[in-house]
């Protein structure tokens, strides 16, 4: 894809998704790739323009939030990044998908608030109505709505799978108070964010975020209510206990399963319509959130 070699950066890491380099002690280069995983696995067929539509995202809601909730992005523009990373204006291939940001102490936590029964929680409640071991209303569908969005951690895995945990086990990780700032932070973007999506007609039944500390301070980390973190669906196509159409990665999680594929190693072959369709939507949600073009967006 692109040549960050070129930059001559320092490769921290190279996640599922995103590829993390060294830019100098204050300031990381965090590029996301069209790499698609699901269900801990990364497909073998890229999704084009999908580390764009991440990116565009990430930087759109930050912006958003940015007048009183702190964040590691300093900024996407190819032409600040070049400030600092020389070279950098050559590579249009890295442009649209790379974050310059601010080095942080990560949080060691998955943040998730819930808003509507669905996934691993809807799962757990019907095995053993509660989500992430904490009690939940009886008589949930799924999609059903809490009576007001929780919080609810998960262990931040460097490999391997999450583990949900409850309130109580994710204090004794990061300690009361931090916990509290965590749960206080995400439960406040995530009811202004689901307020903006009303506004075009969408759903935000869940997001993850992810939390880390600058010179002390709670910031807001890596890729931010994108449709990899969060299941977003349209409003008016929504009926309680209805698997609904989304904005989001679900509908691709939904055709793996419909496969013999065994969620291990490899991974299967996906077909090019599965491909463009995946494409298609990740493009459309960029599209219907910001009210902006993803080919205005940098990259193109």
């Amino acid at each position: 894809m692109a040549r960050v070699s070129e930059l001559a950066l320092t490769h921290l890491y190279s996640g599922k998704v995103r590829d993390l380099y060294e830019v100098d002690d204050a300031h990381l280069l965090m590029l996301a790739s069209d790499r698609l995983s699901a269900f801990d696995v990364v497909m073998n067929e890229p999704i084009p323009e999908k580390g764009r539509v991440l990116t565009g995202l990430t930087n759109y809601w930050t912006r958003a939030f940015a007048v009183d909730v702190p964040s590691a992005l300093v900024t996407c523009d190819p032409h600040e990044i070049d400030v600092v990373v020389g070279g950098f204006l050559r590579q249009r291939r890295l442009h649209g998908r790379t974050m310059l940001v601010r080095r942080a102490e990560m949080l060691p936590l998955e943040c998730i608030v819930r808003a509507r029964l669905a996934g691993q929680a809807y799962d757990e409640y019907v095995e053993r109505g509660t989500v992430h071991d904490m009690p939940a209303p009886k008589g949930l569908r799924l999609t059903d709505p809490f009576p007001e969005p929780i919080f609810t951690p998960s262990t931040k895995a460097e490999s391997g799978h999450d583990l949900n945990i409850n309130l109580d086990a994710a204090a004794l990780i990061v300690g009361p108070p931090r916990l509290e700032e965590a749960q206080a932070l995400c439960l406040d973007l995530f009811t202004r964010a689901s307020r903006k999506l009303e506004d075009v007609g969408l759903i935000l039944a869940d997001s993850k975020f992810e939390l880390g500390f600058v010179d002390g301070e709670m910031v807001v980390c890596d890729e931010v209510l994108t449709p990899d973190s969060s299941r977003i669906w349209p409003a008016d196509e929504v009926r309680p206990g209805e698997v609904p159409p989304a904005f989001d990665k679900q509908p691709f999680r939904d055709w793996l399963t419909s496969t013999s594929w065994n969620r291990t190693p490899p991974p299967p072959s996906v077909p090019e319509e599965i491909v463009r369709v995946t494409s298609a939507r990740y493009v459309a949600a960029y599209e219907r959130i910001t009210g902006q073009l993803l080919v205005d967006w940098y990259g193109f």
